[in-house]
């Protein structure tokens, strides 16, 4: 439960879109996600604010396939 919620203040964000997505999505999928698809969070979580939001937003594409999984349900949020 720390890492939840260690997750969960992560996703504070400068951005007040990136927080209601973010949100969303740790109350809707944060807790069905494996061990990498936990890795991919973080990794996006690492990001910059405008670069995560122009991903999420389709704007700018990944250029980590390995966070597609994670980035589909960023979206879906």
């Amino acid at each position: 439960m720390k890492e939840f919620e260690r997750a969960r203040w992560r996703c504070r964000r400068g951005l007040l879109e990136l927080d209601i997505i973010l949100q969303r999505f740790m109350d809707r999928y944060y807790m069905q996600l494996d061990d990498e698809g936990l890795q991919q969070f973080e990794r996006l979580l690492a990001l910059a604010d405008n670069d995560l939001w122009d991903q999420i937003t389709a704007r700018q594409d990944s250029n980590d396939s390995d966070v597609q999984q994670v980035l589909e349900l960023l979206r879906k949020s």
